[in-house]
């Protein structure tokens, strides 16, 4: 196993505000006593953590308009890794708050929709093909109903 080389994005954030170190217990306190996920707690402290290593200061020093500025830059950046990496951002923050005693802070953070995605809808000749396909009938038939749909320009 090869040795990571550098300081990790935490011990980055705990040299840059001191106090951060006392956030990271804190968290790690509460996941316990709470029962939850250890890579929950990890995902919250990165996200965490980045967020004090772009201010320099703790979130509950941090004005919240600066922090919506932030969050939407967050949201619209092309290289954001993912949708997850947002949300993490965001729960993390709302758990750091709640734990701070700060939960109209938590609260005022936005809230964030599922995505939904439509269904895939078959035409008539896709749903036919679909079906002979999936009674494992021969190529050739499948290859006559094509040209049979073709012929009467079924869409």
């Amino acid at each position: 196993m090869r040795k990571k080389s550098g300081m990790t994005m935490v011990e980055q954030a705990i040299l840059l505000v001191p106090e951060f170190e006392n956030v990271v217990r804190k968290l790690e306190q509460q996941v316990v006593l709470r029962g939850q996920s250890k890579s929950t707690l990890n995902n919250y402290i990165r996200r965490i953590a980045l967020f004090v290593i772009h201010f320099g200061k703790l979130p509950g020093q941090i004005d919240p308009e600066e922090i919506n500025e932030y969050l939407v830059a967050l949201a619209r950046d092309p290289k954001s890794p993912s949708r997850s990496s947002f949300k993490h951002m965001v729960y993390g923050l709302r758990y750091y708050y709640r734990l701070m005693g700060m939960n109209k802070n938590a609260i005022a953070l936005p809230s964030l929709k599922k995505e939904t995605k439509l269904p895939v809808i078959l035409n008539y000749q896709k749903c036919c093909i679909k079906s002979l396909s999936q009674d494992n009938q021969s190529l050739d038939k499948l290859d006559q109903l094509e040209m049979f749909l073709s012929v009467l320009n079924f869409p």
